[in-house]
């Protein structure tokens, strides 16, 4: 038995509007997502990384002096798209020292790297998914504007790779990668830094 031209135009139109709705439901599962980045190609393996992996980038293991730099603290918390905590999650940043150097031998260009300067950390999330970090500002690499990596993962499954950026950052207007962002999404990966009696700090949430 045939179906009808109105019935036929009913389905069709029912289809399309199923479509439609799953359309705007992926859509707006990705509203407020902290937005993903290129991992770039420096990030360092473990074979490249220091002995003392921890979230104190700024003092490196049996060695007197601390890392050059403006020395921050970076933390934040990590929550799912319903905001509920990630605890137990690995981060990781990574990110050049205060010379623009990273640490990872295929950053040939001659410049002396601060081997007071940890370049990579890791930290893991507690049960209210809060991270914590002491790093530097980020410095300026030959053309980017001053940002930091960082990388989610639940045991080694990977989750997020992205990238901080520096609030009111001249270069930020003529970085390639900042430039793909919405606002909304460039607000949600820029570092505002405040003086507190501890020092510079500032807090970035990561929702994934």
């Amino acid at each position: 038995m045939k179906a009808s031209k109105s019935t036929r135009r009913n389905l069709l139109t029912g289809l399309a509007t199923l479509a439609g709705e799953v359309f705007f439901r992926r859509r707006a599962d990705a509203a407020g997502m902290t937005p993903r980045a290129t991992e770039g190609p420096f990030y360092p393996t473990p074979s490249m990384r220091m002995p003392d992996v921890d979230n104190d980038l700024v003092k490196v293991m049996g060695l007197v002096e601390e890392a050059g730099g403006e020395v921050i603290t970076l933390r934040g918390r990590i929550t799912d798209r319903k905001g509920t905590p990630r605890s137990g999650h690995r981060i990781e940043i990574w990110q050049c020292d205060l010379n623009g150097k990273y640490l990872h031998p295929g950053d040939g260009r001659n410049v002396v790297y601060d081997k007071g300067f940890q370049g990579f950390g890791h930290d893991i999330t507690d049960e209210g998914g809060r991270y914590s970090f002491r790093t530097i500002k980020p410095g300026k690499y030959p053309g980017r504007t001053p940002h930091i990596h960082v990388k989610v993962l639940d045991g080694d499954t990977e989750l997020l790779t992205t990238q901080f950026y520096v609030a009111g950052e001249p270069e930020n207007k003529r970085d390639s990668l900042f430039r793909r962002l919405s606002d909304e999404q460039a607000e949600s990966v820029s570092m505002v830094f405040v003086e507190t009696t501890s020092g510079t700090e500032t807090e970035v949430d990561v929702q994934v």
